[in-house]
């Protein structure tokens, strides 16, 4: 069963459960991906899902941040609430060890010697992360390596 799918089967069940917030969760999503579908005139494959997917928490990431600055913990709340519908369909989010292990072997692959290759190891790492680990994270592993 491919991920769309998978999305517009758990939105169903989340009708006849009368789950509302878990609902507009899913239909915010769905309307996400069928925007980028009609945008670049394709049908996404689970690739292009996780990478709307992976979006959508970025923001849902920053939004949390800005609502919590301004002291609105409902919207925060609301926000992570969403986050967590969302992550369900991420795949299994890699370790910070496991990261390590994907820069360390990035580095060496690239012949990085300083920071202004921080690219080319960016380059090497993002198709094998996209939605298995937080590239904010990924950026800040690479900095340290390539400082230290």
């Amino acid at each position: 069963m491919s991920l769309k799918q998978r999305i517009s089967d758990d939105m169903k069940s989340a009708m006849k459960a009368r789950e509302s917030d878990k609902l507009a969760a899913i239909r915010l999503l769905l309307a996400a991906i069928k925007q980028k579908e009609v945008d670049e005139r394709v049908e996404l494959d689970d690739a292009g899902v996780v990478a709307v997917i992976d979006k959508m928490l970025k923001q849902r990431r920053d939004s949390i941040s800005q609502y919590e600055a301004a002291q609105r913990q409902d919207l925060a709340d609301k926000e992570k609430f969403e986050m967590d519908v969302l992550m369900a369909y991420m795949p299994q989010q890699l370790s910070a060890e496991e990261i390590d292990v994907l820069v360390a072997k990035a580095v060496a692959d690239s012949g990085a010697a300083g920071m202004q290759d921080m690219g080319k190891v960016m380059g090497l790492l993002r198709p094998q992360l996209a939605g298995r680990a937080d590239m904010a994270q990924v950026s800040a592993s690479i900095k340290a390596k390539l400082a230290g």
